[in-house]
């Protein structure tokens, strides 16, 4: 009889499924042990697995924590916060009537504010706020960038008076690369071996490639996301690179308050992600989509017994739902409801 858990996959910043950047979700993971996270995450292959905890931050409502498919733990506000979000409002975990709302997420050892809308048609939207931008080093060799990157050296460079190459932190510390046209962008063939040895100099993570030319209306960004120090080859909608890139942007006045970005066309799962920002601080919103629901199989007599059966303190207030499933037979893996 082996232990298993539930789980969900989130596509976000679409309101398609199929489309968007696909999130596994782990609801009610308290019961999960510490060294099993990343194991979970390795077997999910998914950019980013999410796990919703009860909060040990005062001020919360939820902990998530979130590793890479290489069981790399990361910390930004991105897709993998709005995914994890959008599903407790649409299964009603925040309570029956979302319309309009104020929660907040512990990430980390940071707490941070969370609000979440529902149109008439009950199509949720929400609003994540990051940290305030943090303006890093420049990459200045642009021949070994355009190497790492695959393009030629006059491909680099967005426009005039624009850093080419900076790292900025939201939350997750990124380099900003500006290409010449989405055309550069989408030709680019990033190095993850090459990239790997050029972001410590600047403090960087990850990579985002942008240009200023965009294909849709309304959109102001056409980017591309990669992470070589998470393990992430390519990643649909990054939303902890999206705010940073918008205050950059808004910095050196290449963009307003408000700023649409579009991403995930090289991986055919074309996504959208706005971004306002107020001062320095940036504030992602979008939409999600539920791609499928199933149990994960866990190795017997790995999961953590709940706290009530251990005499502890009592489950948080105002979370209904089931918690993770025990004693579901069957051979090790996932089962899949699309």
């Amino acid at each position: 009889m082996a232990d298993s858990t539930p789980f969900v996959l989130v596509d976000v910043f679409t309101e398609q499924p199929l489309e968007g950047n696909p999130l596994a979700l782990v609801p009610d993971a308290d019961a999960l042990p510490e060294g099993l996270l990343p194991r979970i995450a390795r077997e999910f292959h998914q950019a980013e697995t999410t796990f919703l905890l009860r909060p040990a931050q005062p001020g919360a409502t939820w902990r998530l924590r979130s590793f890479t498919a290489a069981g790399i733990e990361v910390f930004g506000a991105g897709h993998n916060a709005l995914g994890a979000w959008w599903w407790l409002a649409s299964t009603g975990r925040l309570g029956p009537h979302v319309g309009a709302g104020r929660w907040h997420q512990q990430l980390g050892s940071t707490v941070l504010p969370v609000e979440i809308t529902a149109d008439g048609n009950r199509r949720i939207e929400v609003t994540l706020e990051q940290q305030a931008a943090e303006y890093g080093g420049e990459l200045t060799d642009r021949a070994a960038l355009a190497e790492a990157l695959g393009v030629d050296g006059d491909g680099l460079g967005a426009a005039a008076g624009l850093p080419v190459a900076q790292v900025v932190s939201t939350g997750a510390a990124h380099l900003m690369v500006g290409l010449r046209s989405r055309r550069v962008v989408e030709a680019a063939r990033p190095d993850a071996a090459r990239l790997r040895a050029l972001l410590p100099d600047v403090g960087g993570q990850g990579v985002y490639l942008y240009a200023l030319d965009p294909a849709e209306p309304g959109a102001g960004v056409h980017a591309r996301f990669v992470n070589p120090v998470a393990g992430i080859t390519e990643d649909p909608a990054t939303g902890s690179a999206a705010g940073p890139l918008a205050c950059l942007l808004r910095r050196h006045g290449r963009a307003g308050d408000q700023l649409a970005i579009v991403q995930g066309h090289a991986l055919g799962r074309p996504s959208q992600i706005r971004v306002t920002v107020t001062g320095d601080t940036p504030r992602v919103t979008g939409r999600a989509a539920l791609a499928a629901t199933g149990e994960l199989n866990l190795p017997s007599g790995e999961l953590i017994p709940p706290r009530g059966e251990r005499g502890t303190e009592k489950a948080a207030p105002g979370r209904g739902g089931h918690g993770p499933c025990h004693g579901r037979p069957g051979s090790s893996g996932a089962r899949w409801h699309l």
